[in-house]
């Protein structure tokens, strides 16, 4: 395993783990699935993967017990991230749901709490200042956000007086929004974005196409699996597979590194089974060229998806099964 660059209490791996998936119905995965996920964190562990991402909105404070327990007695040794929902995150509403994550979780702090969306109503000083609290008492180690736009995450760092480590946003071959400004500055200032959906729902495995698409509500929901979309990726797909047969890997795990390619971005996928987790984190280990990170580039950039408001009647066409 690979980790970032930066001085940190703990060091963050290049590919973490993310939960959402952990008690959330939504992503079909089946009754048993609990006790896989138990599995998948043990092995996660065992490859050294030490960023472990939950929230307490995932399966309604399901993913976080979850997370906990499958962790154990390893819960101190690595990096424990958490999300407050953002309804009202002033001071006093913040500082409680931190107490009521990390009572889920069985940890004593929270090493990286984040703001899990912008308020559009409530500003940062508000909720930095209940998060500068969570840190002076020590229940908090760093402090993050997510899905921040530029100028706001450098606000809220200043509302919070000290480092707002991590941004964690949608970020991949086919959303790669990040690269214009939240990127470079990460490498500027010593912050790190965390990709999150890197390998957008499972649209750049190559597992889909038009005839396959894919079954559970969330993926169902996505615009890239319109069978047009799935159409209009064929040659992205193309791409990433004539790079994993390079390097004797799968078009997820390049996909992946893509990413990693930058120093101050981690992953997070999340695992439906151990087999993918020992995919994933092998993905860290791999070098790409750079006309290989040009080639990915530039079929990423000739991929035109339809999204926004033009997906939406397609999307209501293709959940009524029309």
């Amino acid at each position: 395993m690979r980790f970032v660059p930066l001085d940190t209490p703990k060091p963050v791996s290049k590919i973490g783990l993310g939960t959402w998936q952990f008690g959330s119905k939504e992503w079909g995965y089946g009754p048993d699935y609990e006790r896989r996920a138990a599995e998948i964190v043990r092995r996660a562990l065992d490859l050294g993967v030490t960023l472990f991402d939950t929230a307490e909105v995932y399966g309604f404070g399901r993913s976080e017990r979850i997370l906990g327990a499958a962790l154990g007695d390893d819960r101190e040794k690595v990096v424990v991230a958490s999300k407050v929902f953002p309804v009202l995150p002033i001071a006093p509403v913040v500082q409680q749901r931190a107490v009521a994550s990390a009572a889920r979780l069985g940890v004593t702090g929270i090493d990286l709490y984040q703001v899990h969306q912008p308020n559009p109503v409530v500003a940062d000083t508000h909720t930095m200042r209940g998060m500068r609290a969570l840190q002076d008492v020590g229940l908090v180690a760093e402090v993050g956000v997510s899905n921040y736009p530029l100028r706001r995450w450098r606000f809220a760092e200043a509302a919070l007086g000290r480092r707002v480590l991590s941004n964690q946003v949608r970020y991949s071959l086919v959303d790669r929004a990040p690269e214009e400004d939240l990127i470079p500055y990460a490498e500027r200032a010593g912050r790190i974005v965390i990709a999150y959906s890197p390998l957008a729902q499972g649209f750049l495995s190559g597992r889909y196409d038009a005839a396959h698409p894919p079954s559970g509500a969330v993926r169902r929901a996505n615009p890239y699996f319109l069978p047009e979309n799935l159409e209009r990726g064929a040659a992205l797909l193309g791409t990433l597979r004539e790079v994993a047969d390079a390097h004797a890997a799968t078009p997820s795990q390049i996909a992946l590194a893509y990413l990693l390619h930058r120093p101050n971005v981690v992953a997070i996928p999340g695992a439906s089974s151990v087999e993918q987790m020992e995919r994933n984190a092998a993905a860290a280990e791999i070098d790409l060229t750079d006309d290989e990170y040009a080639a990915l580039a530039g079929a990423a950039r000739r991929f035109r998806p339809v999204t926004g408001l033009a997906a939406v009647p397609k999307l209501i066409r293709a959940r009524a099964g029309r």
